[in-house]
């Protein structure tokens, strides 16, 4: 039987937006708000990526989805 994978690899098979988008988020603590001005795109865009990208990592994981 295949190990799980690790969350390090998870979020290296992200798609290249989610994975930096998650990083600033998560790792460097950045607000939405900063990293869509930093990136030059809406607010509203951040939040859906991270969204999204979270959702997959549940996934990934076998987690139950968030209500």
């Amino acid at each position: 039987m295949k190990p799980a994978p690790t969350l390090a690899e998870l979020l290296a098979s992200l798609p290249e937006e989610e994975r930096f988008i998650l990083s600033l988020h998560y790792v460097k603590g950045m607000p939405t708000i900063e990293i869509a001005q930093t990136l030059g795109v809406p607010n509203k865009v951040v939040g859906a990526v991270i969204e999204r990208g979270k959702r997959r990592l549940l996934e990934a994981l076998d987690f139950p989805p968030l209500a």
